[in-house]
């Protein structure tokens, strides 16, 4: 094919998604034998869900919870972090990974990211770790692991803990181990734009013990067990961060479609970076053997550019989150602190069209397209 004579006149053509939800009759059914329970709360649904997923992450525990920030934060408050300590926390994510960290009254502690991965840069990180740091949240982007190997060892020599923003990473591995499995939590989303959803909601994955019966309670009112809401013993403060067994029946119907999903998430990245591999003007960063890439991303100079020109043939994709230390209220955290990577990277970088209901055909016109922007 010859890629740049492709015309690409404004004509009438489906719209491909960046993502589009999909959802199918066991979630129904799930759903219709929960309404019939009339029992809607955080009941066996939700056990049955957290149990099948600590199965397929082969971890010990699983505990869900309403949303990824919330898992993030849970897991902070059950590590103990609070006021005056500081987190590390990568400068290109999505600003959930460093509000959890302001919800507990720590200190966000802004680190660049490798080029490469677009994820934390662990050779900057122990030039950020002084007295007052605690923490570590790696975050996996797009399904792309950081480097937990030579994270855990910081966090070791260093006496930090590691929680794991593991959002976009559900089934990716780092030498064999899944991610969101390495540190001492891994906190992941269920949120629309994942490959299981029930609109909102997350989970937390440990192996500890000790903090599986902390965030247990933290999620309940500081009660360990079934609350009746009238004369229970609360055993330490805690809030109310309960899954529910409506959302719970929609995700499970997911989590049993997940393999077929991912699947094609693989080749359509693939079929991403076979297509453009030829176009100078665009960098797709790679994905190891082991990972799933949740969204294909790439790199790119005229990314508004290309996202109108994209928009204007019926093509949808979602430009990369501006870097932290350009959010409003991250602006203080820049101070003295230099970002090149991620302040180059983050305004070029966007998410093609990833949505496991395309097909081939969908694929090869995003590329098509893709060539015929810097054709012109």
């Amino acid at each position: 094919m010859n890629h740049k004579m492709a015309s690409f006149d404004k004509v009438e053509r489906k719209k491909l998604p960046w993502w589009e939800p999909v959802f199918g009759a066991e979630e129904k059914d799930l759903l219709e034998q929960v309404i019939d329970s009339t029992f809607l709360n955080d009941g066996r649904i939700v056990k049955r869900l957290e149990t099948e997923l600590a199965d397929m992450l082969e971890c010990a525990y699983v505990i869900a919870v309403t949303s990824g920030t919330a898992a993030i934060y849970l897991s902070l408050k059950a590590l103990g972090i609070g006021i005056n300590d500081e987190v590390i926390v990568p400068d290109m994510t999505y600003i959930a990974t460093a509000n959890a960290v302001s919800m507990t009254g720590a200190r966000v502690k802004l680190v660049d990211v490798s080029p490469e991965s677009l994820c934390i840069d662990v050779n900057r990180i122990k030039e950020a770790v002084n007295s007052r740091t605690k923490a570590i949240i790696p975050v996996h982007v797009s399904g792309r692991g950081a480097n937990m190997k030579k994270i855990m060892a910081i966090a070791e020599e260093k006496n930090l803990v590691v929680i794991e923003d593991a959002a976009e990473a559900l089934k990716s591995r780092h030498e064999g181990k899944y991610l969101g499995t390495w540190g001492h939590t891994g906190c992941f989303s269920l949120s629309p734009f994942k490959a299981i959803t029930s609109g909102q909601g997350g989970f937390i994955t440990t192996n500890s013990d000790t903090l599986h019966q902390k965030l247990k309670k933290l999620k309940n009112q500081g009660l360990l067990g079934t609350a009746t809401g009238g004369a229970d013993f609360h055993e330490e403060i805690g809030f109310n961060f309960k899954y529910t067994d409506l959302q719970a029946a929609v995700s499970l119907g997911q989590l049993h479609d997940l393999e077929r999903r991912l699947k094609r998430m693989r080749q359509i990245y693939e079929l991403y970076h076979q297509r453009l591999k030829g176009c100078q003007h665009v960098r797709l960063p790679a994905c190891q053997a082991q990972e799933v890439q949740l969204w294909t991303d790439m790199l790119v100079e005229d990314r508004r550019g290309l996202v109108q020109f994209l928009g204007e043939q019926g093509i949808d994709c979602r430009p990369f989150w501006y870097p932290i230390h350009d959010e409003p209220p991250y602006q203080v955290d820049r101070a003295n602190q230099h970002f090149p990577i991620s302040s180059r990277i983050a305004y070029q970088a966007l998410w093609l069209p990833s949505a496991f209901t395309l097909d081939d055909d969908d694929v090869n016109r995003v590329c098509d397209a893709v060539y015929s922007f810097f054709s012109n």
